[in-house]
């Protein structure tokens, strides 16, 4: 479940609006605002928001179905803020990590001819 929207990080850009698939951020207002969770209960752990957010200012507890208490320093200090992007190799100059995906081998096997 989404738990965190860094105002420090976040740019206003309205990425985690625009892929949010249960509409749950209402966008960053005119005035600088930033977008806001608005609908909390309806976020399904998809992670998009927080894959597509190109600052790393949001976190997306695992425990879809869990309260929990997330502390933004903890996390920031820790370094989950923005490892979900990170571990699928969505940072600049990542390494693709498709060629390590056993499904991937299958598919260049089928397709050698």
């Amino acid at each position: 479940m989404i738990e965190i929207l860094s105002q420090d990080r976040c740019v206003n850009c309205n990425q985690c609006v625009s892929v949010c698939p249960t509409n749950v951020f209402d966008p960053a207002t005119e005035d600088g605002g930033v977008p806001a969770i608005a609908r909390k209960s309806d976020c399904q752990s998809c992670f998009m928001c927080e894959l597509y957010c190109p600052t790393d200012a949001l976190f997306v507890s695992p425990f879809a179905e869990q309260e929990a208490e997330f502390n933004e320093s903890a996390l920031i200090e820790s370094g989950q803020l923005g490892s979900y992007r990170t571990n699928l190799g969505w940072t600049r100059g990542a390494k693709s990590t498709a060629a390590d995906d056993g499904s991937y081998l299958i598919f260049r096997r089928m397709h050698r001819h």
